[in-house]
């Protein structure tokens, strides 16, 4: 598919456009999108909203299916799994490279980007955006102070879906007790030997895929269950409420036109 300047500016737009969407929340894990509806929305033409889609397909984001539509990707166990072996093979790496290679300011530096992270994480009414941009980017700082141009840029590329997934369910009760789980990953990983940074990056990534199957459970069931069909999501029955908390997931059963 061939566009010119302005098309691809366009294009440009309604993908950014999307993927603020997908990970606000506002489209949903398994929700339908219609390009028709898309692009009269945004005032364009097909052509760059098809591009924009395809874009967020090949990130993971998005999946379609001939003669059925485009949905929000809704994962399966499996492909969380996998996801979670290739960032914890990348980041074991880029974390025992920081032990060995980061400055004084540097372990500064991400200690206090580890404090607002945390912060985030525990306060309810935060702006999601913030907190996973901030989150991204401190663990994509941890892999640039590795010294390790190609690792830091596969670690970049991993972070697309994992920002999508993390911000599913995104909720703490008033009752949990607060996790500083950033924080004391940047004091091993900027205190201890490299064997240790690894070992502490290890564990933080298999705890964040525990919690992220315990969050997608339902999901799981609902890609399950609807299989091929693509179904809209009708307005009164919401996948996420306000807060970002999962809510009683209740398939809608009209089919989406093509």
């Amino acid at each position: 598919m061939q566009l010119d300047e302005k098309a691809k500016s366009l294009a440009g737009e309604a993908y950014l456009v999307v993927r603020m969407r997908i990970l606000r929340g506002e489209l949903a894990v398994g929700q339908a999108i219609s390009r028709r509806k898309l692009a009269a929305e945004l005032g364009m033409s097909f052509l760059p909203v098809s591009e924009a889609l395809m874009r967020l397909e090949f990130e993971g984001l998005l999946e379609s299916r001939p003669r059925a539509g485009t949905r929000v990707r809704i994962p399966t166990e499996q492909d969380l799994r996998g996801h979670y072996a290739v960032r914890e093979a990348l980041e074991v790496q880029a974390a025992r490279l920081f032990a060995e290679n980061a400055t004084r300011e540097e372990k500064t530096e991400l200690m206090r980007l580890a404090v607002r992270v945390d912060s985030l994480s525990q306060a309810p009414d935060a702006d999601r955006i913030v907190y996973l941009s901030l989150h991204e980017r401190l663990h994509g700082r941890i892999a640039e102070c590795a010294r390790c141009p190609a690792l830091s840029d596969a670690i970049e590329k991993t972070h697309v879906l994992a920002s999508t997934w993390n911000c599913v369910g995104q909720y703490r009760s008033p009752d949990e007790v607060p996790r500083k789980r950033h924080e004391q990953l940047v004091k091993v990983i900027s205190n201890g030997s490299a064997d240790e940074a690894a070992h502490a990056m290890r564990d933080h990534i298999v705890g964040s895929m525990e919690r992220t199957i315990s969050r997608l459970g339902s999901y799981f069931a609902l890609g399950k269950k609807q299989g091929s069909r693509y179904v809209r999501t009708r307005k009164t029955e919401p996948v996420l409420n306000q807060a970002g908390r999962s809510s009683s997931i209740v398939p809608a059963t009209e089919e989406l036109a093509s």
